[in-house]
């Protein structure tokens, strides 16, 4: 029964990453690899392909994708992968070659993840243990300081959810209003919450609204517009000072 148990951890898993949600329920950090057998290998990449089909943003593409993969399944490519990691790393890379998507990833958990009829609902348990990580990390924030001549310098490292970071990027925006310019340190950015990119572009204008993006959710079949918020906690920055962005090939996605 153990060892049934285990073996099921990672089917869950990697269909639950191409959820593409940050609440998909990963487990953070390095995790002990597992052996997989041929039937777990098989559930997971029809997993995986009937996910794409039904959530992708460009139906072609995951068309496109389900052919690839179906082709590596009849030249038998995935007969010799013997491990999670090994098949998350592989399967990644085989999508990634068809879409060019680097948002399209797959992982896998070692620890079962429970199934629950709403999947985008976090249980409490989870929250908890995703605002500790967050706190532990600062929620982003690596490193916030006034250098010579008054410039302001921000080192942020992602945008994590604005329900738990908010306090803190204010604290941070409210800390650097006061400079002539600044430096917001992009390079060790992967992205994140889409709601804190705007909560802090929203520091860097005025009052009046600005369109920043449109997302678009195909099981929904919804867009979400962006804009910069009317008002602020605290004291904006504003839009007549200089604001310098450094990025590199790390910066992703919100970044």
């Amino acid at each position: 029964m153990t060892s049934k148990r285990i073996k099921a951890a990672p089917i869950i898993a990697l269909i639950a990453a191409f959820c593409l949600s940050p609440r998909a329920g990963l487990a953070q950090g390095p995790q002990p690899d597992m052996q997989i057998d041929a039937a777990t290998r098989s559930a997971v990449i029809e997993g995986a392909i009937k996910n794409l089909n039904a959530a992708y943003v460009f139906p072609e593409v995951a068309k496109k994708m389900e052919q690839a993969l179906r082709q590596r399944l009849a030249d038998k490519e995935y007969d010799t992968v013997a491990s999670a990691k090994a098949l998350a790393d592989k399967l990644t890379a085989d999508l990634q070659a068809v879409s060019h998507d680097k948002h399209l990833r797959v992982g896998y958990s070692f620890e079962s993840i429970a199934e629950r009829q709403n999947a985008a609902e976090p249980t409490a348990e989870e929250i908890e243990h995703f605002k500790t990580f967050l706190r532990q990390t600062n929620f982003g924030f690596e490193k916030i300081e006034r250098l010579p001549g008054n410039v302001g310098y921000l080192d942020l490292r992602g945008f994590n959810p604005a329900e738990f970071a908010a306090d803190t990027g204010a604290a941070a925006m409210n800390f650097l209003a006061n400079t002539d310019a600044l430096i917001i340190d992009l390079r060790r950015n992967g992205g994140g919450d889409p709601a804190m990119v705007a909560f802090l572009t929203s520091y860097l204008f005025g009052a009046e609204p600005v369109h920043l993006n449109d997302l678009y959710f195909r099981p929904e079949d919804s867009t979400h517009q962006w804009w910069t918020l009317p008002a602020v906690p605290g004291k904006r920055f504003g839009d007549k000072k200089a604001v310098y962005v450094l990025t590199s090939k790390r910066t992703f996605f919100g970044g």
